[in-house]
């Protein structure tokens, strides 16, 4: 596992967005597994910034999304797939047929998640797995105590998620109550994982995944110790001292 700590969100967002600029340079046809919220927002924008004076070849990427909310149309502003389009595949200029997201409003769930694991499997695998991460440890929407072999599946939000999440929605009460999610055993099958860790309250996050050798359910994050490739980014700003690190 490589450490990397930066001095604030926007280091964090230049260096990530740097990252995939040139992974994307090196194997045009890569499978992107991608991530939203706001750890994301800048290094989605310097992304775009970086691709219109020098344009990447597109033509070759396909992505698929970690996760959307249940019931939320993708035209609904808070959903994930709104927030994509807007946020990068369509200043990219990218084809939305290279694009994956659960649907969140499909009739059967079940077969829906049954569905996009099949189309992630069918694809080769993703090259490329960008992770947030919760102040609980979750990764996707994959809560404390799910399993580590978990696939695609659907999650009942914890409390704590929702009210993380509810500054998007303006109430605790609008936020969804389930998502879909990639699960766990989907994600550690990436090929490369860059977990980005920002925002307030992931002081224990970074201890639990730096400072003890421990792989517990109780903090998800902590599977990717097991990983054998992964970049961990942490914006130090937000985090009192370096856990468990030089």
């Amino acid at each position: 596992m490589q450490v990397l700590w930066v001095s604030g969100y926007q280091e964090l967002s230049e260096l990530v967005a740097e990252h995939i600029y040139r992974s994307i340079e090196e194997k045009p046809e890569a499978n992107w597994g991608l991530a939203t919220g706001s750890s994301f927002v800048g290094t989605y924008r310097l992304l775009v910034e970086k691709h219109r004076p020098r344009p990447l070849d597109l033509e070759g990427i396909r992505t698929f999304n970690l996760d959307e909310y249940v019931g939320l149309d993708g035209s609904s502003p808070y959903s994930f797939r709104y927030f994509m389009n807007r946020s990068l595949f369509y200043p990219l200029g990218l084809d939305l047929g290279q694009t994956n997201i659960p649907n969140g409003m499909a009739k059967d769930l079940e077969l829906e998640c049954k569905r996009y694991e099949e189309k992630i499997e069918a694809s080769g695998r993703i090259d490329y797995q960008l992770l947030g991460v919760g102040v609980n440890g979750h990764i996707g929407f994959n809560e404390p105590g799910t399993e580590f072999s978990s696939r695609t599946h659907v999650a009942r939000l914890t409390e704590s998620t929702r009210r993380a999440n509810s500054r998007f929605f303006g109430s605790i009460e609008s936020v969804p109550t389930h998502a879909i999610t990639m699960g766990i055993g989907s994600i550690m099958r990436a090929r490369e994982i860059i977990l980005v860790v920002s925002g307030d309250g992931k002081e224990e996050v970074v201890q639990q995944l730096l400072g003890h050798q421990v792989v517990s359910k109780r903090w998800p994050v902590t599977i990717l110790k097991k990983h054998p490739k992964v970049t961990v980014i942490v914006d130090e700003s937000l985090v009192s001292e370096r856990v468990g690190v030089g």
